[in-house]
């Protein structure tokens, strides 16, 4: 398309980096070869740039200079980018674009940060915000390119990078924090757990701490399994000490819970109002798995898709059906179950839930404010109908 129907494509490697070479003979060179465009790989800049000699248009280059929250430059000197690949943008986009911030994540982990794992996931990359400014700082998208952050003014442009720190996926973090409480619950159901803490009478199981059980434990198990396969995450990755508040949160609270429901000292509720509340809580956790699979829908297998107004079944009129549907199921449990720990845990829960909601509710609106051909979001509860 560009050039002689066969050029001769050379590459040049000054590294003997196999990970490096790997990068460009496997992912560059198959990608732009196709297109039977000449090119040279720049490998002490850990950057790969076209050579367009025979192309009449022509572009001067760009410095990156990236530099860490103190100021300190992370890569001393900077960094001389060929910008030839925008007269290929047309072309492939999305594949140039990847691979430009692919090699630009090796760049940091394998020359300049040498003692640390700087792998893409730990990489937080944004535009610096003036002095002053309470702006949220714009974070770099690796599906555009470089010029589209600066005002075409200057040929220069200034990353802020942080480490964001040890990071684990969401499906690890999420099957942690849920296996605890499915794990901790039963041994208060089966296990002799009161005796070691000084209690020496007889303990009568009620029919409603056996139903507790039985709750609890598809409550988490239906979590697993969602995580697994059913939800799709926006981020890949979280920090490695959400893990750890996470468990504490979940951990706590499920030992918390089962200790006063299982305690042979528990006064159950009336028959009546157990059914009750179990049959509401059980419908609310149906509704709940219905409202995932719903959110699955709104973004593509790899994650993205951006942010779409929720619809169908309970998001016709609540933003975040599936918060609802959650702080309901809790509050059934505790209609049935009538403990202290229980409604504590419920009050937290929703609290937590509840400024989520209205986060995500605010962003909603604001993306879709019905200006400029966008649709209006419409008007509709947040979390707890009829209350907010």
């Amino acid at each position: 398309m560009v050039g002689s129907p066969t050029p001769t494509t050379q590459l040049k490697y000054t590294s003997k980096s196999t990970c490096l070479r790997t990068a460009i003979s496997t992912i560059c060179f198959k990608e732009i070869s196709k297109y039977q465009i000449p090119f040279e790989a720049s490998v002490p800049s850990f950057l790969f740039c076209l050579n367009l000699e025979q192309n009449p248009l022509k572009f001067k280059g760009m410095k990156v200079t990236v530099v860490s929250r103190s100021g300190r430059e992370v890569i001393k000197g900077g960094l001389e980018l060929s910008d030839s690949w925008l007269i290929c943008k047309r072309l492939f986009i999305s594949e140039l674009e990847h691979q430009t911030q692919f090699c630009f994540h090796n760049h940091f982990r394998m020359s300049t940060l040498t003692a640390k794992k700087f792998y893409p996931a730990r990489q937080r990359l944004t535009l610096p915000l003036p002095p002053g400014s309470k702006e949220r700082p714009t974070v770099l998208n690796y599906k555009k390119n470089l010029k589209e952050y600066h005002d075409g003014n200057s040929d220069s442009l200034t990353i802020l990078f942080k480490d964001l720190g040890p990071q684990v996926s969401y499906r690890i973090l999420f099957f942690f924090e849920y296996l605890g409480p499915l794990v901790l619950y039963p041994l208060f159901y089966y296990f002799p757990v009161y005796q070691f803490l000084g209690y020496k009478g007889e303990h009568i199981k009620h029919p409603v701490q056996t139903y507790s059980l039985y709750y609890w434990c598809f409550h988490y198990f239906k979590r697993i399994m969602e995580t697994f396969f059913v939800h799709r995450f926006s981020h890949a990755t979280s920090p490695l000490s959400n893990v750890f508040r996470n468990c504490a949160y979940y951990w706590t609270f499920g030992s918390y819970i089962a200790y006063y429901v299982n305690h042979p000292l528990y006064t159950p509720v009336s028959d009546l109002q157990m059914k009750i509340g179990f049959g509401f809580g059980l419908v609310c956790q149906l509704a709940n798995f219905y409202c995932h699979i719903l959110l699955r829908s709104l973004r593509r297998p790899d994650g993205n898709g951006g942010y779409q107004i929720p619809s169908g079944f309970l998001f016709n009129i609540v933003t975040c059906a599936n918060y609802t549907t959650e702080i309901y199921q809790w509050l059934g449990f505790n209609i049935a179950t009538q403990t202290v720990a229980g409604y504590i845990f419920l009050v937290v829960a929703a609290s937590i839930m509840t400024n989520w909601a209205l986060a995500k509710h605010r962003r909603l609106k604001k993306l879709f404010d019905g200006k400029d051909g966008r649709p209006k979001y419409p008007r509709r509860w947040v979390i707890l109908p009829p209350v907010l």
